[in-house]
């Protein structure tokens, strides 16, 4: 990702949060959240500590994907990975994922947290190799939500 693609990236995000979390999060509440996590700022600083991928069809952005750096436990974290809702289910989140899995092949393993109620979110992690660790209560922007915590592991942990 580019600075150029800030504005495909705030689309994309806007209109993948709309058609995910419709009737689990209050619209308000996606606006908000949205609207300060891929602003124009988050999104510069993101490029610039984070890694970010796009997906491109026909020379178009339709989804993109944002993966933390490897810590010095070898662990990364995927923050967001979001298709345009007309370009969801052909492959691309896969291979956005492939992607960012072979520039962290240092890491041990790769985190991933996702709204309990999104099953669109859980199949794609699931289906790609993601093992559940656990589930928790939070509060998201001041609403009630339940949160599932995947890992997908990179290089296979050793067994005591």
């Amino acid at each position: 990702m580019t600075f150029e693609d800030i504005e495909a990236v705030q689309l994309i995000a806007k209109l993948s949060w709309q058609d995910t979390y419709e009737g689990i999060i209050p619209t308000e509440i996606q606006d908000v959240f949205v609207e300060k996590a891929y602003s124009r700022a988050m999104l510069m600083k993101r490029i610039e500590k984070t890694s970010m991928y796009v997906a491109l069809h026909q020379e178009k952005i339709i989804g993109f994907a944002n993966f933390t750096r490897v810590d010095e436990d070898g662990d990364a974290e995927l923050t967001a990975i979001y298709m345009h809702p007309n370009h969801q289910k052909f492959g691309f989140g896969k291979k956005l994922l492939q992607t960012g899995l072979e520039k962290i092949q240092d890491a041990n393993q790769l985190f991933v947290y996702v709204e309990s109620l999104n099953e669109k979110g859980r199949l794609f992690y699931e289906a790609s190799g993601f093992e559940l660790l656990e589930e928790f209560d939070e509060y998201f922007e001041g609403h009630p939500l339940s949160t599932a915590k995947y890992v997908y592991y990179i290089k296979t942990p050793v067994k005591n």
